[in-house]
C-alpha cells in the first residue's frame, strides 16, 4: 500500500465515536478515529515499510502516526528520527503515541542510549517516552545492569513526587517493570512503599494509575 491508499483506508475505518474517545485521551483534531484493532489489521497487511512509516508520521494525523510506529523498521529507525518523533509527541501531547513509540524504540540498537537521554529531559512527554521505553524493553527481554536499575529506582523515588503528570505515570510503570522483570522485586517494592500512592490526572477518561506493590505481586505470580 502506498501513502494515498493507506490514508484512504484509515479514513474509511474511522468512526465519530472513536474520535470523541481518542480526543479525550489527547489525540487532537487531526485524526479519523481508527480503532487499534483496525490499525493492527493494517499493520499485518502492510508489514514492515519504513518509507511509508516516515510519510505517515509527517501527516501529523494521530491514527497515521500510530500506524507508523507499527510498520517502521527498528533497524532503519535512527536516533535522530526517534528524537524528532519524541519532540513531535511533546507538541501534540498524546500519551498513547509515547507508548507506541516506546515499543518501537525498545527494538532499536540505540534503545539504551535514548532511555537515559529521555529520562533526563525536562519536557513531560519526552520523559514519559524514556520511562515507557524502559518498560517496553524489559517486557521484550532487554537488560541493563543491575546497578543501573537501582540507580533508576532511586531517581524515580526522588523525582516522582514533583514530576509532570504523564511523566509520573510512566515512572510508576517503569518501577513496576523493574520489580517484575529484573529480580529486584524487594527493591522496587520498598521504593514504592516509600513513595506512597501515585496520583495522576487522567482527565475525562476511565484510565487509572495502578498501585505498584499489588501490581508487581500479581504479575510475578502470573509469571511463575
Amino acid at each position: 500500500m502506498n501513502y494515498t491508499q493507506t490514508m484512504a483506508a484509515l479514513k474509511k475505518m474511522g468512526t465519530a465515536q472513536n474520535v470523541k474517545t481518542y480526543t479525550r485521551h489527547g489525540a487532537g483534531k487531526k485524526q479519523f478515529g481508527v480503532s487499534f484493532a483496525n490499525l493492527y489489521t493494517l499493520q499485518k497487511k502492510i508489514g514492515v515499510d519504513h518509507k511509508l512509516a516516515e510519510q505517515l508520521w509527517k501527516s501529523d494525523n494521530s491514527d497515521a502516526q500510530t500506524l507508523a510506529t507499527l510498520i517502521a523498521d527498528p533497524e532503519q529507525f535512527t536516533k535522530k528520527q526517534a528524537n524528532a518523533w519524541a519532540k513531535d509527541i511533546q507538541k501534540k501531547k498524546y500519551y498513547m503515541l509515547c507508548l507506541m513509540l516506546a515499543q518501537l524504540v525498545a527494538k532499536t540498537p540505540h534503545a539504551e542510549n535514548l532511555i537515559w537521554t529521555w529520562m533526563k529531559n525536562k519536557q513531560e512527554y519526552i520523559v514519559e517516552c524514556g520511562y515507557d521505553t524502559l518498560a517496553s524493553m524489559l517486557r521484550d527481554g532487554g537488560k541493563l545492569k543491575t546497578s543501573e536499575y537501582k540507580k533508576i529506582l532511586k531517581t524515580i523515588e526522588k523525582e516522582i513526587g514533583t514530576a509532570p503528570n504523564r511523566a509520573k505515570h510512566a515512572m510508576n510503570g517503569a518501577l513496576m517493570a523493574i520489580g517484575i522483570y529484573t529480580g529486584l522485586e524487594k527493591e522496587a517494592t520498598a521504593a514504592a512503599k516509600r513513595i506512597g500512592k501515585v496520583v495522576v490526572d487522567h482527565g475525562e477518561t476511565g484510565c487509572k494509575t495502578p498501585d505498584a506493590i499489588p501490581y508487581i505481586q500479581k504479575a510475578l505470580k502470573r509469571r511463575k
